[in-house]
């Protein structure tokens, strides 16, 4: 287990992290989300020992990450938004020289190339030399190097930028899989991801945590309310009278022509109407083209927690930082 206690980190008098607290447990994905200077980056670094934090502890089955970095790196793949890799050696070069650096043993090294190569669909490219790569098969590069040596623990930045729809399902699967034996962290922006694989989520903003809970809990942290869409053909159609009824109902959207109405309506989350209103329309003899409730989806949360934050740091632009660290 990783267990992270007051962590802070800050760059001059810019505080990028502060004072967060959770921990990761083996056989968990865990999402780990936030606007663009919130302070994820910042954490992920500090995680991988590539950054000393300034106050605060990070352990791995109750030992600081920093008293054996050497023995702590073995045990985590680490995956950057902005992917590492050196354009001048071919793929498998590049696997060969990483397992050569990480001191793999050649059978142990030719048993998991082969896993690599066919999990992350390198097979084409493997003797290609990687500044000749497009965007999708660097990414799928930088993946491979990250879980060559078999880590236990998985830190993933962003890992399906730059790949294509088939690419992208194929990854996650392969995270999913990862996952029911590895402490995977993973950061990302695309919301369908971390629905699609986490266990749970981490929000951060501002430099602090603003919600740690099971994927499934996070609508307990928004205003209690569902959306519902109809779909009506038929003549003169008017609803004023239903929702005359029904004040707790307020229309979002309302498109209406001769024949034919749309509407979107925002009901409290105990509120249920449909039975009621497919009865109003069918007593108005109009016709029911589309009815369905929406709950609210995790871009709808997380835009909600974190909709007013203020950008303060470009964590992608490790320049910037550098000059932050060093002011007086």
């Amino acid at each position: 287990m990783i267990n992270i206690n007051n962590l802070s980190r800050s760059f001059g008098t810019l505080k990028a992290v502060d004072k967060i607290s959770f921990s990761i447990k083996d056989s968990e994905i865990l999402g780990f989300l936030g606007p663009n200077g919130a302070g994820k980056t910042t954490t992920l670094r500090m995680l991988v020992g590539y950054l000393q934090p300034s106050s605060g502890s990070i352990e791995l089955d109750g030992k600081s990450i920093f008293a054996d970095p050497i023995a702590t790196s073995r045990q985590i793949g680490y995956l950057p938004e902005q992917n590492p890799l050196y354009d001048d050696m071919t793929v498998s070069e590049a696997l060969a020289y990483l397992a050569s650096l990480r001191g793999m043993k050649e059978a142990l090294f030719r048993e998991r190339r082969e896993f690599v190569v066919q999990n992350c669909g390198l097979a084409d490219v493997l003797h290609q030399r990687i500044g000749t790569l497009s965007k999708g098969y660097r990414q799928r590069t930088g993946f491979a190097q990250a879980i060559l040596h078999d880590p236990r623990i998985l830190i993933l930045d962003e890992p399906t930028s730059g790949l294509d729809p088939n690419q992208i399902m194929e990854i996650r699967d392969l995270i999913r899989t990862l996952g029911k034996e590895k402490m995977v962290i993973l950061s990302s922006h695309i919301m369908q991801e971390v629905q699609a694989l986490c266990d749970r989520v981490v929000i951060i903003n501002k430099g602090r945590i603003i919600v740690d809970d099971l994927k499934d809990n996070l609508g307990n942290y928004m205003d209690k309310s569902a959306m519902l869409y109809l779909e009506v053909e038929g003549e003169g159609i008017d609803f004023s009278e239903f929702i005359v009824k029904h004040p707790q109902m307020e229309i979002a959207v309302n498109a209406t022509d001769d024949t034919h109405c749309k509407l979107s309506l925002n009901l409290p989350a105990d509120s249920d109407v449909r039975q009621e209103l497919a009865r109003f329309v069918n007593e108005k003899g109009w016709l029911i083209l589309e009815m369905r409730t929406e709950k609210q989806s995790l871009e709808q949360i997380f835009h909600q927690l974190t909709g007013d934050s203020v950008l303060t740091l470009d964590e992608e632009d490790p320049i910037q930082e550098t000059l932050i660290e060093e002011q007086p």
